[in-house]
């Protein structure tokens, strides 16, 4: 593992949105991701508290943030604002920060939720949080390898 893996305490995963974040959390032991809330967004100041308080409260140490990229592995206009949110993050708690190619988490979020046979606003209030649940279980399965170049997906 990296020297990200090597503090103590949990990890979040941050499924970026303009105006809702879906946030999962570690467990203590750093193997397992669960839904664990999401939040809309209020204001930079308001935000920034949430933040924190997600740090103080679970004992975060670590934020692993979802880089939306094409399939081609080209970053977007929206993997160049989850960047400029995790330097943000990081500069606000404290905690490192790190991205994960989150190709496909919202998709794969809204099947199972389908499958579940929730309803639309059922669905609506869990598929955030389920998606930073995919991307923070794809990054811990991994290894803990976070990505500066995610590359396209192999044909």
């Amino acid at each position: 593992m990296n020297s990200h893996s090597e503090r103590r305490g949990r990890i979040a995963g941050i499924d970026y949105g303009t105006v809702r974040l879906g946030i999962a959390i570690t467990d203590v032991a750093r193997k397992m991701a669960s839904p664990y809330e999401n939040y809309t967004r209020c204001d930079a100041d308001r935000d920034a508290v949430r933040l924190r308080q997600l740090v103080e409260e679970e004992q975060v140490t670590m934020f692993v943030v979802g880089l939306p990229v094409h399939v081609s592995g080209n970053e977007s206009q929206k993997s160049f604002e989850a960047r400029q949110f995790g330097a943000w993050i990081q500069e606000q708690t404290g905690c490192d920060v790190v991205f994960f190619d989150e190709r496909y988490s919202s998709k794969l979020a809204e099947e199972l939720l389908q499958d579940a046979d929730l309803t639309s606003k059922q669905r609506k209030k869990r598929r955030d949080m389920l998606a930073a649940q995919i991307l923070l279980q794809g990054y811990l399965e991994s290894g803990g390898d976070g990505v500066e170049d995610p590359g396209p997906l192999d044909d």
